[in-house]
């Protein structure tokens, strides 16, 4: 559909893209994930080799974390008002490409700082981005699937880059790891240009709102960020970063220390196992999504990752540790879906999709921003296993949020 007959789209609409737009989309997400991996459980494995403190890793994460806090919002809304999602998304891209090759290059901290800033930022465009060329193509009553199919692409993606980050990170060095994830760049844009402009539909990218005259409050930014249920779901993911976003870091310092030589191969197995379940799982999330709503599968994250926290805290054999992060591909797996899902829930008729995803991302943010930085600082101080079982506890706080709080957000229209 023409971008100038975005008027004419309403609820029932059911718009065809091309196969070649949706393949695009398919590979992009593919090697984006690629490109992303090395940014992930291996910085900690690569500046532990070069003689960086958990403090230091940590701060290092931290401001990345505190960056894409910064950016979630700014970055929805600059999604909002783009004209081509897909120029800003290759802009992001060409930006991640050089700070994996900072990385490499020059290890020291004001330069890895840095690149973490310039990673961070295109970050915050990135998701919002491809949420909103997903929504653009196949419109709303077609989202829950299409994210599901999005969610296999990126796991897959993140399996086939670990797999090969961790056998380059044993053959070569930890340095490669970014080298990879530099040239892996140029497939993702290539990818990107196969997404015909014409089919991203903006107004429904946007979240439009129905050609019936809608109310100025339906459309208002104050009375979307005041929605109970927004903020309930925001509050409730930001428990989960909290909980999540330093484990698998944290457990990489520790197997680093404890297998030096076969680190970046249990990193990248951990990494594999739990996408793996992604890419088997996450269509079916989406389908069940619509059939038995959108609670019941966040209980299930959310009981998952405090679950793995737990395991976590008493286990002591890196091989163990990989068979735990199976409970990481159930969280993973749920969360790649039920996020940008429950924001459209919410969000969809006010024009203010990507802003409203921006809201969840600043949530994220917080949580990321504090848990490397706590983990790590309680692990130094009372050891690992303590750090684990407060995570773990963390988690059970955000499953009760969800259990007495978030109500059921899935419009009786989308029902099946």
């Amino acid at each position: 559909m023409a971008r100038a007959e975005t008027d004419a789209v309403t609820a029932d609409t059911r718009p065809v893209p091309s196969r070649e737009s949706l393949r695009g989309l398919d590979w992009f997400i593919f090697f984006l994930a690629d490109v992303q991996t090395g940014f992930g459980p291996f910085v900690a494995v690569y500046l532990t080799t070069q003689k960086w403190t958990q403090v230091e890793i940590g701060s290092v994460l931290s401001i990345g974390s505190i960056i894409a806090l910064i950016g979630q919002m700014p970055g929805g809304a600059i999604i909002d008002a783009a004209k081509s999602e897909r120029l800003v998304a290759g802009l992001a891209i060409a930006t991640i490409g050089c700070s994996a090759l900072a990385y490499a290059a020059w290890p020291i901290f004001p330069v890895v700082a840095a690149a973490a800033v310039l990673h961070a930022a295109a970050s915050c465009v990135l998701g919002p981005a491809i949420a909103a060329i997903s929504l653009g193509l196949v419109g709303p009553l077609a989202i829950g699937e299409r994210l599901g199919r999005n969610a296999r692409f990126a796991s897959l993606g993140n399996g086939v880059a670990a797999a090969l980050m961790g056998t380059c990170g044993y053959l070569l060095s930890s340095r490669a790891v970014f080298l990879v994830a530099f040239v892996l760049a140029i497939p993702t844009l290539l990818a990107l240009v196969r997404i015909r402009e014409r089919e991203v539909d903006a107004a429904r990218a946007h979240g439009a709102v129905l050609p019936t005259a809608p109310s100025a409050k339906s459309t208002s930014v104050l009375a979307l960020m005041g929605q109970r249920p927004l903020l309930i779901f925001a509050g409730s993911i930001m428990l989960l970063q909290l909980a999540n976003a330093s484990m698998l870091p944290l457990m990489a310092g520790i197997v680093t220390t404890r297998s030096s030589q076969w680190a970046t191969v249990l990193i990248a197995a951990c990494i594999i196992v739990p996408q793996a379940i992604v890419a088997l799982t996450s269509p079916s999330v989406g389908r069940k999504a619509q059939a038995w709503g959108r609670r019941p599968l966040l209980l299930l994250a959310f009981a998952a990752l405090a679950l793995r926290g737990i395991l976590f805290a008493v286990a002591h054999d890196p091989y163990l540790l990989v068979a735990v992060q199976v409970l990481d591909g159930i969280t993973a797996a749920v969360l790649s879906v039920l996020i940008p899902l429950v924001v459209a829930d919410v969000a969809f008729g006010s024009g203010h999709f990507n802003l409203a995803q921006g809201v969840v991302g600043t949530a994220i943010g917080i949580g990321a921003s504090l848990s490397t930085v706590l983990a790590g600082y309680v692990s130094d101080k009372f050891g690992s296993s303590v750090a684990f079982a407060g995570l773990a506890a963390v988690a059970a706080v955000g499953l009760a949020v969800i259990w007495l709080a978030m109500p059921e957000t899935r419009p009786p229209q989308r029902a099946t």
